[in-house]
């Protein structure tokens, strides 16, 4: 079998490895560069417009000296690693600081315009080219009396934000190394979880597909992968019994149509090629006669499973009174029991009871439960029909005094053209079909029947239906 899910999976896998490494070295640099600078830009803002109004005032009142003002020039210098100059209005330099990286400042800035930022915090260049990179300029005014005196200038290279952003970037790619790694335990996790038993279920579907019922799907787990392989094994399972049932079937109606085709076969050639005189056709035309009933009784009964079978069958529920269908299915045997002196005795519990049924198949079920009772039953014996009132059910029993079912035979007298070793002497015409019919039209009412027997003693069939409102 050709596997293309996990090498997709894999490729996937790569591709996000790819996109987020990517994602990180462009849309990180950007989401941190700008931000980063207007954060330092506001920091420089803050800190010299804070020493302008409240310390480089007191230079135009001669409250300080120029080595006051250097002296605080530095610590700005020192806390922020940039460029100070302090100016006056015109741009002549009063005094500056700045680390070695730093030019030295000029003594007085050309076209000097301290509006030049506009209404921005901060500019960025090389300003007005006294430095050899990109700096970001505040500048804040020193007013004294109303009026700028001079102004407070910072500068501090871009590039200096460029390796606190690389230094974040890093740690971004450090974190998304860990978050890569980590993820492949989700790839582990796929194929362990998904695409082995994945793998083992697509297998069992071929097994299937070619015929290999027996294959089992090994159940380890209680999730969804293992509901689906526990399903697939009751399928295979069911798919199995269905196709020993069928062979099954096939054998058992081929042998029940086979035995009276058989015989019709040979009394025909016999009584063709004078083999069996004229005299004695009458005797072999009856023996045909009953084998072509066989034949119709067999075939009605595989009709009548077939409507089940093909979930075609349509209910047609009336409300009618079971003790009138009782007697009517008892009178039509009347003349067998009286060939067999066998008495039919009929146990009501009232003198009406309705069910809601289909009242043409609840005479099926009767006719097949009382057609077995007579054919089992001793010759003068009694054969018992009661009924039972209990809530909103209404049971019916059929009970005789024949020779009963044995034990080992209970679970399956409701298979098709199942017969009993005792039942096979009695029954020479019985196409074994009788009692699946009788269940399934009990089943298809959602009702329930049961049997109680013993061997040599007798059986009791009991099924229930509801009562009629």
């Amino acid at each position: 079998m050709k596997s293309t899910l996990y090498p997709k999976f894999i490729l996937v896998y790569l591709v996000f490895a790819f996109m987020s490494i990517f994602t990180v070295a462009t849309l990180t640099e950007n989401l941190v560069s700008e931000p980063l600078e207007e954060k330092t830009s506001s920091d420089m803002y803050r800190e010299a417009t804070l020493v302008a109004n409240d310390y480089l005032t007191r230079y135009f009142s001669d409250q300080i000296s120029s080595a006051d003002v250097h002296l605080q020039l530095n610590a700005i210098e020192s806390q922020l690693n940039a460029a100070v100059w302090f100016v006056d209005r015109d741009g002549n330099l009063i005094s500056s600081a700045q680390s070695d990286s730093y030019p030295a400042a000029p003594t007085a800035i050309d076209n000097f315009d301290p509006a030049e930022s506009g209404s921005a915090q901060y500019q960025t260049g090389d300003y007005h080219g006294y430095f050899s990179k990109d700096v970001i300029t505040v500048i804040a005014p020193v007013v004294y009396s109303y009026s700028p005196k001079g102004y407070l200038i910072i500068h501090k290279y871009v590039s200096d934000l460029t390796d606190l952003r690389d230094i974040l970037l890093h740690g971004a790619f450090i974190t998304l190394t860990i978050i890569y790694a980590l993820s492949f335990m989700i790839l582990l996790a796929f194929h362990f979880f998904v695409y082995r038993p994945l793998h083992i279920i697509t297998e069992a579907a071929t097994q299937y597909a070619v015929g290999n019922l027996d294959y089992e799907i090994p159940v380890k787990t209680e999730d969804e992968m293992g509901y689906l392989s526990a399903s697939l094994n009751y399928m295979a399972s069911q798919l199995k019994d269905m196709e020993d049932y069928q062979k099954k079937f096939v054998a058992n109606v081929s042998h029940d149509f086979r035995s009276p085709l058989t015989s019709i076969k040979g009394y025909v050639e016999a009584m063709a090629d004078g083999t069996i005189p004229p005299e004695l056709h009458e005797k072999y035309l009856n023996i045909i006669l009953f084998e072509t009933e066989r034949l119709t009784d067999l075939t009605h009964d595989l009709l009548t499973l077939n409507e089940f079978d093909t979930k075609n069958l349509l209910l047609n529920k009336t409300a009618f009174d079971i003790h009138d269908t009782i007697k009517h299915v008892a009178a039509s045997f009347e003349g067998v029991c009286t060939q067999k002196k066998i008495s039919i005795e009929l146990l009501f519990a009232t003198k009406y009871l309705r069910v809601t049924a289909d009242q043409r198949k609840i005479e099926q079920v009767l006719y097949n439960l009382l057609d077995n009772a007579i054919k089992f039953s001793d010759t003068n014996s009694i054969v018992t029909i009661e009924t039972t009132e209990r809530g909103e059910k209404v049971y019916t029993s059929v009970k005789d005094n024949g020779i009963g079912i044995p034990r080992n035979s209970l679970n399956k007298i409701w298979e098709r053209f199942y017969k009993t070793d005792l039942s096979r002497g009695k029954d020479k015409k019985g196409t074994g079909l009788g009692l699946s019919i009788v269940k399934e039209v009990i089943q298809a009412h959602g009702e329930n029947i049961n049997v109680i027997s013993t061997e040599g003693v007798g059986t009791e069939f009991i099924f229930s239906l509801p009562k009629s409102s």
